[in-house]
């Protein structure tokens, strides 16, 4: 199998990590997905970070199918972060800089969401009780952002949002987002619905209501037509942690009754290394599915799965890499290229006391 990395951002002394925070989206052989951007620091604990320092948003994009990328901070404002230009970013001799608030509003729901132009982006302020979420929109590929918008809090004490979604129809969407635990920590994931382009979303179903330890960062595919009792098919594969103290995995759940109700089917990911990695799952132009995530036990690296049967089965793990410096890598992204190829991006480190950086692994299945 032929195997090629690229790099997407590196640069002496800076912390730049995990893409499945934001999203990826691609439109043929152009990419776009987002990356956090700090300050590398050796004694940062268990991700090497210089935790004084702020950190910003960051977007890339490829028009050749991940070869080479362009990176910008992202064009959008952030609660609390202030709205400057790419200029002002690379310029700004103390690094990135915040400053003004920005409050997420209601979203207008003007915007159709199967255009073919058309991205989301959510995010969200902390990972347990007291956290709140919200979300961006594009219709020009991800060259402007449009909000914050907010999300409601379905009732619960935290709502950690990272980019799910599934475009069912012009004003339908179904979204996967991580609550709070009812004791307040992280984390249960949940499926939510807008039928109205965003102006409001319904609580739909637990996909496990009570995980013994979490279920988090969730990633979806449809496998039959939306709004279908009968044929609303939809996987979800999750990173999961046993509260009895296992191994660190990805669990798969599928519905049958888009959304409503759920059960587990496989695990893809029996072990994902100690800390645990975030799954990256699409559907290949041949139907199989593909699952990318970050392996953090020696040897780290990157691994992949398929399924060739909607995710009942897989076969055995796929070795990307096995080159990493330590556990501080991985929490991918994938897409499939024109020609087949996926592109998988994610972050990095050659060393422990080196940089993290971003880099990309185009790859044939």
């Amino acid at each position: 199998m032929q195997i090629q990395h690229t790099i997407v951002y590196r640069v002496d002394g800076r912390y730049a990590g995990w893409p499945a925070n934001y999203g990826v989206w691609s439109w043929g052989d152009e990419i776009v997905t987002g990356f956090t951007l700090g300050y590398h620091n050796d004694g940062g604990g268990f991700h090497a970070r210089d935790t004084g320092k702020p950190l910003v948003t960051m977007q890339s994009r490829s028009l050749d199918g991940g070869l080479s990328w362009d990176v910008i901070p992202t064009p959008l404002l952030a609660p609390g972060n202030t709205a400057i230009s790419a200029d002002e970013h690379m310029s700004a001799p103390q690094g990135p800089v915040a400053a003004r608030v920005n409050a997420p509003s209601p979203y207008p729901g003007n915007v159709d969401f199967t255009g073919p132009d058309f991205a989301m982006l959510c995010a969200r302020t902390g990972l347990k009780a007291g956290a709140e979420s919200w979300f961006y929109t594009s219709t020009d590929r991800c060259q402007n952002w449009d909000g914050p918008f907010t999300l409601p809090m379905f009732g619960e004490l935290g709502i950690a949002a990272r980019t799910d979604y599934l475009v069912d129809a012009p004003q339908r969407a179904t979204l996967f987002l991580t609550s709070t635990r009812p004791d307040g920590g992280e984390g249960r994931v949940f499926c939510a619905r807008t039928e109205d382009g965003g102006r409001s979303f319904q609580f739909v179903s637990w996909l496990r209501s009570d995980p013994s330890g979490f279920d988090i960062m969730p990633a979806s595919l449809r496998l039959g037509p939306a709004g279908r009792r009968d044929g609303g098919g939809i996987l979800t594969a999750l990173r999961t942690r046993d509260g009895s103290g296992g191994a660190d995995a990805i669990d798969l759940m599928r519905s049958d009754d888009d959304g409503v109700t759920w059960r587990r089917v496989s695990t893809p990911a029996p072990d994902t290394g100690t800390g645990g990695n975030p799954p990256a799952m699409i559907r290949l132009s041949d139907g199989r599915i593909c699952l990318t995530y970050g392996f953090r036990d020696a040897p780290s690296g990157i691994h992949a799965v398929l399924s060739k049967d909607d995710g009942e089965s897989w076969g055995d793990a796929i070795v990307l890499r096995a080159d990493g410096g330590n556990h501080d890598i991985g929490y991918p992204r994938s897409v499939q290229r024109t020609d087949g190829a996926v592109v998988t991006v994610y972050y990095y480190n050659d060393s422990p006391n080196g940089e993290r950086y971003i880099t990309a692994t185009i790859w044939k299945p």
